[in-house]
């Protein structure tokens, strides 16, 4: 419970299970914990939103917000750096063969891809949940009408059942070929 390593210049906490569940070496767990009080600037224990939108990389971020919304699941204002570390956990790259039930498996990154598109939460992507994710990321670059064009023609390559949206088992389909281990990997976490 909570086990901490002596030979660090400052307690982690909860070090071991974090350890455990994300995969992650002691090293990367103290980079992070050093990174978690970097943002969390008036000592509170916790970061909120507000912390998260000052990460330039995320600012920039088309899907910048989505992400940020990932590390405050079931309405919670703030979060505490176990969950901060397990959200990082999805992009750990994967080395050699990874369990289905690890955090960074293939499974658990389709999962975390498929709820940054499915902002309802109601199993599917809606044409007007994929057509706000196109928006955000294409932006300017074509017209409303090419970018409805391209929403309409993904939802139809993708739904196989017929229902004018997309499952979790049609976006994993749909992404089969996307090397999504290593597009949702970032190095720095390794």
């Amino acid at each position: 419970m909570g086990a901490q390593q002596s030979s660090l210049p400052f307690p982690v906490p909860y070090l071991e299970e974090i350890m455990t569940e994300t995969g992650f070496s002691q090293a990367n767990v103290t980079r992070l914990y050093q990174r978690f009080q970097t943002l969390d600037k008036d000592d509170k224990g916790y970061l909120s939103k507000d912390d998260l939108e000052g990460i330039g990389e995320l600012a920039v971020n088309p899907i910048g917000d989505r992400i940020v919304n990932a590390f405050f699941q079931d309405g919670r204002e703030t979060t505490d750096f176990r969950t901060f570390v397990r959200v990082l956990a999805h992009f750990r790259p994967t080395e050699g063969t990874v369990g289905s039930e690890s955090v960074n498996s293939r499974l658990s990154k389709l999962k975390f891809a498929f709820q940054l598109y499915d902002q309802d939460k109601d199993g599917k992507i809606s044409r007007a949940e994929l057509l706000q994710v196109l928006r955000m990321m294409i932006g300017i670059q074509v017209t409303d009408e090419q970018l409805e064009s391209i929403t309409d023609r993904t939802i139809q390559e993708a739904d196989h059942d017929g229902d004018n949206a997309i499952s979790f088992e049609e976006f994993s389909k749909s992404v089969e070929k996307l090397n999504i281990e290593q597009k949702m990997s970032l190095r720095i976490l390794k």
